[in-house]
């Protein structure tokens, strides 16, 4: 990983191709971020929508996040999932850029994973099993057992959330705490048939969003400003290995 603020300017589409642009008027760019590392990131348990605090590290790394967002251009409004580990993350980065209030968003919560919750994969998979392979599943209606959701319906939800936020946001540079489900998702929805990233915790992935479904990803899984900070090299991505 680079300690250099060179990617700052340079934005990727789906494809990792560098591009120069400017906010425009028509769309919204917004600054996707990872809640910081909590206890259950670093033990690989599912959180879903357990109400985990970030630890130490994960202060830290919001600290270092906000730090570099502040560097990077006006931030018009912060947005979060109401969960703490996201909205004590939202509220460091916004310590850093003027001290803007926080928007807590239900909407921006992570998937809820029923019966997982708590759980390390291998215990899941021997104590929970249908539930784990609901999860594993191709089938994007498949809830999972215990009250969680279907892929359809976190789609759904966090896509209609980030679309609500762009509407308020013409041409302007927002930020949205969210969990790694959650990204996993949006770029899923921007970046169709695309292999996936593997979103760390902190890390900067921008969307840009106009009219309608019109979604661009910009660049995405940007943890530059982790460099001098300890943080797992695992996360809510291609692994599947943290929740």
């Amino acid at each position: 990983m680079s300690d250099s603020n060179s990617r700052v300017a340079a934005d990727k589409d789906c494809n990792g191709i560098a591009q120069s642009v400017q906010i425009g008027e028509d769309y919204a760019e917004i600054v996707v971020v990872r809640h910081g590392e909590t206890e259950w990131n670093a033990d690989g348990r599912f959180q879903g929508i357990l109400d985990v605090e970030l630890n130490e590290i994960g202060r830290r790394q919001a600290i270092a996040v906000g730090e570099r967002l502040s560097r990077e251009g006006k931030i018009s409004a912060i947005y979060s999932s109401d969960l703490k580990r996201a909205l004590e993350t939202a509220n460091l980065i916004a310590a850093a850029c003027g001290g803007l209030e926080v928007i807590k968003d239900p909407g921006l919560r992570e998937r809820n994973l029923g019966q997982l919750q708590g759980l390390q994969p291998h215990v899941a998979a021997s104590v929970c099993p249908e539930a784990y392979r609901a999860l594993q599943s191709q089938r994007t209606d498949l809830e999972i057992p215990g009250g969680g959701e279907s892929i359809d319906q976190l789609y759904q939800r966090c896509t209609t959330c980030l679309q609500n936020i762009s509407m308020k946001h013409r041409g302007e540079r927002v930020v949205a705490v969210t969990h790694g489900g959650v990204l996993r998702t949006l770029y899923a929805w921007a970046c169709p048939n695309q292999q996936l990233l593997k979103f760390l915790n902190t890390s900067v992935n921008i969307f840009h969003l106009s009219d309608g479904d019109s979604w661009v990803f910009k660049s995405g899984g940007d943890v530059s400003h982790l460099s001098q900070i300890e943080h797992l090299r695992t996360g809510f991505g291609g692994d599947r290995t943290s929740g």
